[in-house]
């Protein structure tokens, strides 16, 4: 009887990285997001009147801003543990600063927003290889926003 009334109960799918945990976490995904959404928004600006490839654009600029907050929400609620969080006590309001941003970048065709938004991603990956003993380094990226990748040495 308890399962049939469980099962009338509304339910919600729950996506997460992965909760084993497997211990694979990187913030590489988090930066090509934010290098996406910068893109998206520099092809916004040059689309002139094209309505349907400003609402294309617009449509993965939002997907890849919400991927930059799923992302980051990962890492802040399954990877970083509470001595990350003492030895780096900015990380929250970093945190809250992306989710905030990546927001905004949703909101509106903002470049200067879009590029706050890779550069709070970047603190992120700074801090996310520190915690792991690795020295985040900044390269040059492959993408035509020629900003700049935290990667390791």
């Amino acid at each position: 009887m308890l399962k049939a009334l469980l099962n009338l109960l509304p339910t919600k799918t729950v996506y997460a990285h992965c909760d084993i945990p497997c211990g694979i976490y990187d913030p590489n995904r988090l930066q090509q997001a934010a290098h996406t959404v910068i893109r998206m928004t520099q092809l916004i600006s040059d689309a002139g009147d094209d309505v349907h490839k400003i609402a294309r654009l617009t449509q993965v600029k939002e997907e890849h801003a919400e991927i930059a907050k799923h992302e980051v929400t990962v890492l802040f609620g399954d990877y970083f543990k509470p001595e990350h969080h003492q030895k780096f006590p900015e990380l929250n309001e970093l945190v809250l600063k992306v989710l905030k941003t990546a927001s905004k970048t949703k909101q509106e065709i903002n470049k200067e927003a879009a590029e706050e938004l890779l550069s709070l991603t970047q603190e992120v990956a700074e801090i996310f290889y520190k915690t792991k003993g690795l020295k985040p380094v900044r390269v040059k990226s492959p993408y035509p926003t020629e900003g700049e990748l935290v990667l390791y040495k």
